[in-house]
């Protein structure tokens, strides 16, 4: 019997993804059902406060990455489901946060926890997230997820407090802007992929390609996102966007904006960042579309997506191997 959470967050998950999960579909009914049951309290206002936070997460992609890791090297195994749920949850906290630090009102079309809540509630929820994650992972009899979830959530904080750091830093360079995207989105995403060959008893090497793989992909998904965040429609993404523009955070088209443009439109754009956040919005893109600024983010978020699906060339073929080839493409292109 799916729960009401769970039949929720299956309206939550865009049409295109319901297809590319169609291969572990069974496997995260089984994951919805351990959140269901593990995001959880016998007190009412924290029962209430966890499962909202269920819902927030939305598409559910790590969890997907991992089992269709795991059946494209041999098959899920009961461990998978436990650690597609804890990667899901670690994934939930860092968004619970994330919206505390943007200023979020919105996620998954719903007011986010920091607005139906306040920020302190956020901030604990998140807190609860990351320790119970935690405790789940170790009740697996090998130590090696915690391991590979600890090290990878280390690095994702580590990346956040980077891109924190680098707020209203204009001269970042290309190479820096993808190191943090590389810590701070895609290390999850190739754990994921790791914990999935790994616990399905594939060799070292094709662990490490599919971990490649998964790193690749969060890399593009990232650049598509940041992407989004300038030119997309909040109605479409469900979640507040032009946070990054109000953050002063650097993120590609605008470094490419000025790398690329000549030093009068370069001064329009730097003055453009110390208006007001709603017109300045407005005026960058302009500018972004004077300068090669969106095609350049696409076509690398492109170039990144099909480096993940040379990753997986050593995969025999099989519908989990062709939903990670699609998962690629489709990440690639969420933002045309």
């Amino acid at each position: 019997m799916v729960s009401g959470i769970a039949e929720q967050q299956r309206t939550t998950v865009a049409p295109p993804l319901v297809v590319l999960y169609e291969p572990v579909s069974a496997e995260l009914e089984d994951v919805e059902a351990v959140l269901c049951r593990e995001m959880r309290s016998k007190h009412p206002y924290v029962d209430e406060l966890v499962r909202y936070g269920c819902l927030l997460a939305g598409k559910r992609l790590r969890p997907a990455l991992l089992l269709l890791a795991a059946k494209a090297c041999g098959g899920v195994r009961p461990d998978h489901i436990l650690l597609a749920a804890v990667v899901e949850m670690v994934h939930t906290a860092t968004l619970v946060h994330d919206d505390v630090l943007d200023g979020a009102s919105v996620r998954r079309h719903r007011a986010t926890v920091n607005v139906r809540w306040d920020n302190a509630a956020s901030v604990l929820l998140g807190d609860f997230l990351f320790s119970h994650a935690f405790y789940l992972a170790s009740t697996l009899e090998s130590t090696r997820a915690c391991q590979l979830i600890g090290r990878a959530t280390n690095i994702v904080c580590e990346g956040e407090i980077r891109q924190k750091g680098s707020c209203a830093d204009f001269a970042m360079d290309e190479a820096t802007y993808l190191e943090i995207l590389d810590a701070k989105t895609a290390e999850l995403c190739a754990c994921c992929c790791q914990l999935g060959a790994h616990f399905a008893g594939a060799t070292p090497v094709l662990t490490q390609q599919l971990a490649q793989y998964g790193r690749q992909l969060g890399i593009a998904f990232q650049i598509t996102d940041d992407l989004l965040d300038v030119v997309g429609s909040e109605a479409a993404a469900g979640k507040s966007l032009g946070t990054d523009l109000q953050q002063l955070k650097p993120t590609l088209p605008l470094i490419r904006c000025l790398q690329t443009a000549d030093p009068a439109r370069r001064a329009q754009v730097l003055k453009a960042l110390q208006g007001d956040a709603d017109h300045a919005a407005q005026r960058l893109r302009h500018l972004f579309d004077e300068t090669d600024a969106i095609g350049y983010t696409r076509e690398l978020a492109a170039r990144y997506a099909a480096r993940a699906v040379d990753e997986l060339a050593s995969l025999p073929d099989s519908p989990a191997t062709t939903a990670l080839r699609n998962m690629a493409q489709f990440v690639a292109r969420r933002a045309f």
